[in-house]
């Protein structure tokens, strides 16, 4: 019950920040994309916070010997590039440019019963449900799955840093 209020503030607290950031607002997120045109570098700003306040409360909780809800830490292990990460982030870009959501900021803008907005978020499932039909046409997964290369694992370290000091 503990990790799921966690979750459910934690949640809360990125949705106010998304929308107090101006992410929840198409028409910002393409003025700073817009670099050679009418640019609000603003976004930036919000990035800029957000990246320092990852950097310090990282190294805090990372000095603990597990997380408050879980035995472990759950850190990435794979390091490697790939077609389906790259062509991934690619897509992920573009859809952002075009649409001026990603999915974060276009589910928290749901509460605002905007057309664009429910229309996006409609095509964005749409794109996940085709993206299933597709990867089980194939006959092989478009990604690996879990056991035979986990993305996380349960450890003390990260890529980042070495161990940790007990």
């Amino acid at each position: 019950m503990n990790a799921a209020l966690a979750a459910c503030v934690a949640g809360l607290i990125f949705a106010v920040g998304l929308a107090l950031g101006g992410m929840t607002l198409p028409g910002k997120v393409t003025a700073f994309l817009d670099i050679f045109g009418n640019w609000d570098p603003s976004l930036a700003l919000v990035m800029l916070g957000a990246i320092t306040v990852h950097a310090v409360l990282y190294r805090v909780i990372r000095r603990h010997s597990s997380p408050l809800f879980a035995p472990t830490f759950s850190t990435p292990t794979r390091r490697d590039l790939d077609f389906r990460l790259v062509g991934g982030a690619a897509l992920f870009g573009v859809g952002w440019g075009l649409g001026g959501f990603c999915p974060g900021p276009a589910v928290t803008s749901l509460a605002s019963g905007q057309p664009s907005t429910l229309i996006f978020v409609a095509a964005m499932l749409v794109g996940m449900f085709l993206y299933k039909l597709v990867d089980k046409a194939w006959g092989q997964p478009l990604a690996i799955p879990p056991q035979q290369e986990p993305h996380f694992v349960a450890s003390t370290t990260s890529a980042f840093e070495g161990p940790q000091d007990a």
